[in-house]
């Protein structure tokens, strides 16, 4: 079904399928490293069936396409197949004139957003933002003023935009993309101006990260004092066998 069709767009489930039959092949010397790598890496920026296919076609199981599924199974909550609501977006523009704008919270990113300031400042944040599409366009045109992008970790950032006297700057993140995050470009002009992408968590999830963290220092803590409770334990029982060795010298017994 899917060689009829190989222009149907491809599931991260998918993918995942496509990375076992070549994780199989790697472990049973079918591919060397080189190929594996590869082909791993045109399996994750697959975006179809077409695309797909050819991957694996020369190896066991590999031959028949992934089935495609015409039934949508709920995506999990907070998930990103969760985000990607589809529709026109809650806001397509926003402008600030000496002044400032902001997007931020929980709204729908449209598949493409303007912001437009002019000796003012604007904010547009996508950590806890739906998105119309897969792939959003946020232009952004700051004249002697900045735009501020927020982007949460694991979305792909690409930056086409053109600074003159000014900045496009991008603050990249040190983890690769998600493959099952949305794609952001970011377009414009900065003119005596600034426009700058950066990767941050929420509130909510610092606070999460901050409390597990805490956690385990003292679950590491716990299991310190635990360890130092037995080695004194240990010591205690062999002052005793020494004290216990001493006696049966000093009455002669064997």
């Amino acid at each position: 079904m899917t060689e009829d069709a190989p222009e149907l767009r491809a599931s991260d489930a998918d993918r995942e399928r496509v990375a076992e039959i070549l994780r199989d092949a790697l472990a049973e010397g079918r591919l060397d490293m080189g190929e594996f790598e590869e082909r791993l890496e045109a399996t994750y920026k697959a975006r179809t069936y077409g695309e797909l296919a050819p991957i694996t076609r020369d190896l066991p199981a590999g031959g028949a396409p992934p089935a495609v599924s015409f039934s949508k199974a709920p995506a999990e909550s907070g998930s990103w197949g969760s985000r990607i609501v589809g529709g026109e977006g809650s806001s397509t523009w926003a402008m600030a004139v000496m002044s400032g704008f902001q997007r931020k919270g929980r709204w729908t990113v449209p598949k493409r957003f303007t912001g437009f300031t002019f000796m003012g400042g604007g904010e547009i944040d996508l950590r806890e933002a739906n998105f119309a599409d897969g792939e959003v366009e946020l232009n952004c045109i700051a004249i002697m003023g900045g735009i501020s992008v927020v982007v949460p970790p694991g979305v792909e950032v690409v930056m086409r935009g053109i600074a003159v006297m000014g900045g496009f700057d991008h603050y990249e993140e040190e983890t690769l993309p998600d493959p099952a995050a949305p794609r952001v470009i970011v377009t414009g002009l900065a003119f005596w101006g600034g426009v700058e992408v950066e990767h941050k968590v929420t509130k909510a999830e610092r606070r999460r990260l901050k409390e597990e963290r805490r956690q385990e220092r003292l679950d590491g803590g716990s299991a310190r004092h635990q360890l130092h409770e037995a080695r004194h334990e240990w010591r205690e029982a062999r002052r005793e066998e020494r004290r216990e060795e001493r006696e049966r010298r000093r009455r002669g017994d064997r």
